[in-house]
């Protein structure tokens, strides 16, 4: 033999068609229920269009802005401090098209029946391409109600908040064709607790909501610090009240807004989150003086949201490769998606997925009709709760649709482990897991009204023994009310389980709920996934889950 004949050692064969290119609308068989079911059906061409790109241009665009992590640029070539942040031409693609497609504007500027379901499954599209470019597309969305309580700066503010041109020029506000907004709450010291925070504002004049204020402190936690201005937490003379600092002065000089460094972090990297310093910052009051908390909280309840979006987003897609995988995939002489065991995985992770888009999709239902008490008093509960729970059960499940590929899930050709790095994030940011456990409490005691509206929703168990016997133990619980803190995450786990099996029975396919409530209210929620009961019809549940070219 010659030297030639030895180079080719053996046949590729055996190996998985590539997804590149896939329309992921088109292959989400539960996205296009769920968003017709709850009023988002007008929306279905845009949501094609977009499911186009989010499967072709935007995911090669969220390897190479992951590949190619933001950079700090403290000072300019000539000494002077500029407190820059560079990016990757491909993360400004995906901002681009994300608002050019009305994904931070769409609820605001076209409020037709359904356009918070909409905007949400669009967000789900997105962040299955590229999570880290969510985080200023969510602030700038999260941001207008916020604002819309201060007359005077929303006027300036908000044509360039909801425009659909992406302007990423470093540049006064004036000069620009659209904002985009941040978050600046945490401080070393406090953390959640922006009680604990000890940033001042002192008044440029006779201050007052509307008026402009020069604050001085640190935030540990500044997300998204190219954006154009910042909703921020500090103390004036009344207390803890809200502001909106922007990167420039009305003269056009830059605002003392300083950069001290990008997070290094576990996953989101494409998005820099950072730490800076107002040294005299000037920001303009937004809302009631000392009523910083409830203001910014109008932007939190948004955000809180769009971390279920997030999260449901990240599991679709994991399931998305790994189901694609499996079909093509042989082991032992037979393909994996036809091996018991492993139909028993898939349909597990199936039902997660469909369940948390159920819940999400529900969700925008509930902002989608803000003027309705019983909607509202839902979406009060139901932030918390679905933030705890769909956040909570990514990166279980995550993990094991990388398992499902084998090795090839756990290299960085494949997206499987941004998908497991990002995960924590949306599980943490926003408020950790027990702070929405408590949230849950708090709601359903000090707020009248959201226990009825929960139980109103839940009714009888529509027909089910199973879930009426939930629903049932989950009164007497909430009325045994001697260690409700210590028992907080399971009270909330019940209610997010309850909430999921509902839905899934309104919706008439007796597959999916059928092998939820078997596997989720049988005392089973604890095991790892593919530990469905016997009787599951997972040959069904995983078609469905299986993405088909088209």
């Amino acid at each position: 033999m010659n030297a030639s004949q030895h180079a080719e050692t053996h046949e590729v064969f055996n190996q998985v068609p590539p997804l590149d290119g896939a329309n992921l609308y088109r292959v989400d068989l539960p996205l296009q229920e769920w968003s017709k079911r709850f009023g988002g059906g007008w929306a279905e061409q845009r949501l094609d269009v977009y499911g186009g790109l989010a499967g072709g241009e935007l995911m090669a665009a969220g390897f190479l802005a992951n590949e190619n992590k933001p950079v700090f640029k403290s000072h300019d070539r000539y000494g002077h401090r500029a407190d820059l942040v560079e990016f990757h031409p491909a993360y400004h693609q995906l901002m681009s098209a994300a608002i050019e497609h009305g994904l931070p504007s769409m609820p605001w500027t076209d409020p037709r029946a359904g356009a918070q379901v909409a905007r949400a499954a669009m967000s789900y599209l997105h962040s299955q391409a590229e999570a880290g470019s969510g985080c200023p597309l969510t602030m700038t969305f999260a941001s207008v109600p916020a604002l819309k309580l201060q007359a005077d700066v929303a006027e300036k503010w908000l044509p360039k908040i909801l425009s659909t041109q992406y302007d990423p020029r470093n540049l006064p506000i004036e000069q620009k064709t659209g904002a985009t907004i941040g978050m600046a709450m945490t401080e070393k010291q406090g953390g959640t607790d922006v009680r604990a925070n000890t940033t001042r504002a002192y008044p440029v004049g006779l201050g007052g909501p509307g008026q402009a204020y020069e604050l001085v402190g640190h935030k540990w936690f500044c997300s998204a610090p190219m954006c154009d201005a910042f909703l921020t937490l500090a103390y004036t003379t009344k207390g803890l009240t809200c502001f909106l600092l922007p990167r420039h002065r009305p003269d056009g000089t830059r605002n003392e807004f300083y950069i001290q460094r990008l997070k290094n972090k576990l996953g989101n990297w494409s998005n820099a989150s950072s730490e800076v310093e107002f040294r005299g910052a000037l920001a303009w009051m937004v809302g009631e003086e000392g009523r910083g908390v409830p203001t910014i909280i109008e932007m939190v309840a948004l955000t809180r949201f769009d971390c279920m979006i997030g999260s449901s987003a990240l599991m679709r897609q994991a399931l998305t490769q790994a189901a694609h995988h499996c079909a093509h995939r042989q082991v032992g002489g037979r393909v994996l998606s036809e091996q018991p065991l492993m139909q028993n995985v898939l349909a597990d992770l199936a039902l997660e997925s469909e369940a948390a888009l159920a819940l999400t999709m529900r969700m925008g239902k509930a902002l989608d009709n803000p003027h309705d008490e019983q909607e509202d008093k839902f979406a009060r509960l139901v932030t918390a709760v679905g933030k705890y729970w769909i956040c909570k059960r990514a990166p279980a499940m995550i993990n094991e649709a990388a398992e499902c590929m084998g090795g090839a899930g756990y290299v960085e050709d494949t997206i499987l482990p941004r998908l497991y790095r990002e995960a924590p994030v949306n599980s943490t940011w926003e408020g950790s897991g027990n702070v929405q456990c408590l949230d849950v409490l708090r709601a359903l005691s000090k707020e009248p009204g959201v226990l009825d509206a929960l139980f109103h929703e839940l009714g009888d168990g529509h027909g089910d023994a199973r879930l009426k016997a939930h629903i049932a133990k989950l009164q007497a619980d909430f009325r045994d009310t001697g260690d409700i803190q210590y028992r907080a995450r399971q009270l909330t786990e019940d209610v997010a389980l309850a909430l999921q099996a509902k839905l899934l029975l309104e919706a008439g396919n007796s597959v999916v709920s059928d092998a939820f409530i078997a596997s989720r209210l049988g005392g089973q929620g604890g095991r790892v996934y593919g530990t469905l009961p016997r009787g599951v019809n997972v040959e069904a549940l995983v078609a469905r889950s299986t993405p088909h070219l088209i």
